[in-house]
């Protein structure tokens, strides 16, 4: 079986007063649209991944991630519809929830591990999976050139150019591989970057390490809400409000606080009139599942 999903990925304009008192035109590349579970940049990192798992002859993709992680569930979806097995070692006590369901219903085993010991990933598989010739790591988040490789063919897409390119930052690899694609396909476009986590400017380095060649690029360090799967009811508000208004589903962790970074450096005026402006909705909705009682 091919390793192959076909991408479904428009661009949609996002109409709104502030946008239009600006002298701004904002869109979004909806990758959340790929696939119902392996949406977004989760297929762009795994793609090449799964291409090298299959040319290797292994059959069982072994990964990590937190309780509520979408990488669990997107891979979990993968291996399912690609013919592989799949195991995810699970971050922290043992729980059950709607994501992990959902990775068990796609045949994934889980195997809960504390903390600390997590927090080794190469030794874990090691330990589980070293005498296993069938077993392929994968990085939590799909962390990985090949993973950055994925990410950059969504610049090669695009049949619009733009001046602002902006994306949510966790792991770093689909800022990188943006960033890579940017440099072939758009060199005038400026890649702005929206960590998500607190003192997000360590993202640097992580994004760095996975681009083919020195690039200037922007992170916006202050979009955070506390960290990692943190919110606030300003932001809460803000996606009440952008959901309802245009119909498209976003969440609070990635994609959620980006737009609300666009939306505030808008309205301070930090793009020239008649800029245009991308938006990359990253996927990543089963999020929602574990936030449910936030709204």
């Amino acid at each position: 079986m091919n390793i192959d999903l076909e991408i479904f990925s428009p661009v949609h304009q996002i109409h709104d007063q502030l946008f239009d008192e600006k002298g701004l035109k904002v869109f979004i590349k909806r990758d959340d649209l790929i696939h119902p579970m392996v949406s977004g940049n989760k297929w762009r990192k795994l793609k090449y991944p799964l291409k090298q798992a299959r040319s290797e002859n292994k059959t069982h993709l072994v990964t990590f991630g937190g309780a509520y992680s979408n990488h669990l569930l997107a891979t979990a979806a993968a291996a399912a519809k690609f013919g592989f097995m799949s195991t995810g070692f699970v971050r922290g006590e043992e729980v059950d929830n709607d994501t992990l369901f959902l990775c068990r219903l796609h045949g994934m085993d889980l195997i809960f591990i504390n903390r600390e010991s997590y927090k080794d990933k190469s030794t874990l598989f090691a330990s589980y999976f070293g005498d296993n010739n069938d077993a392929f790591f994968i990085d939590e988040g799909g962390a990985s050139h090949p993973g950055a490789k994925g990410c950059s063919e969504l610049v090669d897409e695009l049949s619009e150019t733009y001046d602002h390119i902006f994306c949510a930052c966790g792991t770093g690899t689909t800022a990188a591989g943006i960033i890579n694609g940017i440099a072939e396909h758009q060199p005038s476009a400026q890649f702005h970057g929206v960590p998500v986590l607190k003192n997000g400017e360590f993202l640097k380095v992580e994004i760095d390490q996975y681009l083919t060649e020195p690039a200037d690029y922007l992170l916006h360090t202050d979009y955070h809400f506390g960290g990692y799967a943190k919110v606030t009811d300003e932001l809460l508000q803000f996606i009440k409000r952008f959901v309802s208004s245009t119909g498209i589903l976003i969440e609070p962790v990635y994609t959620g606080k980006m737009l609300y970074a666009i939306y505030d450096l808008a309205s301070n005026n930090y793009f020239e009139p008649g800029s245009r402006i991308l938006a990359v909705h990253t996927g990543g909705i089963w999020g929602l599942l574990g936030m449910k009682d936030k709204f």
